[in-house]
């Protein structure tokens, strides 16, 4: 199952948090949340985001 979890603290500050994605879906799916926040001051990548990395980088060894 595919998530997006917004966390807001206290302080007005937010963090948005993926699950279930894999690769860089995780970012365009999460691309208009990000910008009606405000600005983004850091991005972490899920194991999920460097497996699916991983994956494609082995499938393209494999072409060659």
């Amino acid at each position: 199952m595919k998530t997006i979890d917004i966390i807001i603290a206290p302080t007005g500050a937010s963090r948005l948090e993926t699950k279930g994605f894999a690769g860089s879906d995780c970012q365009e799916a999460s691309r208009l949340i990000e910008a009606a926040l405000g600005n983004v001051t850091s991005k972490t990548m899920t194991a999920e985001f460097h497996e699916a990395r991983a994956e494609q980088q082995d499938h393209l060894n494999e072409e060659t």
